[in-house]
Formats: structure tokens, sequence, C-alpha cells
């Protein structure tokens, strides 16, 4: 991308932002735009949409009604950015934070880490310090390793 569709792109996804939380409601529910990618020629954008609240059957009814209001929404876009060319807008629904917040849970759902210590737990053996076979220590039982 170059620099001029990157600052496009990052001027449409704030002035969107904007306009979605001021003239949109959706009770229960928080939009949020991730992210704009705009065609090199200006002429679409994809606009990635995320949601968060609400249930899961609810978000296609979401999506459903950015895009008919599609036109509604790019010419009170277009105002407020004055472009040459203005992109033609989609809307399309992105999980990252969902999949976020599982990452999250499941992160804090694993054990505590065990004690760490100074003390090596084998040998590596071999002469010519290239050999990477590993011998546990003699004084270790099965239940250690």
């Amino acid at each position: 991308m170059s620099h001029r569709t990157l600052r496009v792109s990052e001027l449409i996804r704030r002035e969107l932002a904007t306009l979605l939380e001021k003239n949109c409601s959706f009770p229960g529910m928080l939009l949020t735009v991730h992210g704009v990618d705009t065609a090199a020629d200006l002429k679409n954008a994809t606009v990635h949409v995320g949601i968060l609240g609400g249930k899961e059957e609810d978000y296609t009814s979401v999506m459903e009604r950015l895009n008919k209001q599609r036109g509604l929404i790019q010419r009170d876009l277009y105002k407020r950015v004055k472009l040459k060319s203005s992109p033609q807008l989609y809307f399309k629904h992105d999980r990252t934070a969902e999949r976020g917040v599982h990452m999250i849970n499941v992160i804090e759902e694993l054990p505590a880490p065990a004690v760490e210590t100074d003390e090596p737990l084998g040998n590596f053996v071999g002469d010519d310090g290239l050999d990477h076979r590993w011998e546990p220590k003699e004084d270790q039982d099965e239940s250690e390793r």
C-alpha cells in the first residue's frame, strides 16, 4: 500500500468510528472500527467492524443493517472527509477482539509455572561439544522428570 492509501484508510477509520458512535445505536452492543482497507485506486474500501456484547445471532443483523444503511453512512462520512474520489464502503465483521478475549481466558486457566532454580536438570553427553544427547541426573527419579 502506498503512503497516501494508508493515510486515507486511517482518516476514514477515525471519522467512521466517530460517525457510527454518534448516529447508529445498537442496544446492548458496542461497535468498534478495527481498520479500513482501501483499494489503491480509492474506489472501494472494506471496513472491518468488531462487535462486543449481545448475542451471536444479533451480529448478522447488525452487519446487514450497516450494509443497508451504507449510502447514508457514506454521505455523512464524505461530508466530513473531502476526497476527489470517495471509496464505496463495504462492512465486514472482524472477530479479532473475540479471539483475543478467548486467548486471554485460556492463558488465565493455565496452571502456575513450576518453581525455577539455577540447578541444571541433567548433563549433555559428548566429547566434541556437538552431541546433543541428554542424560538426566542420576539422583532424579522417574516422577521428577
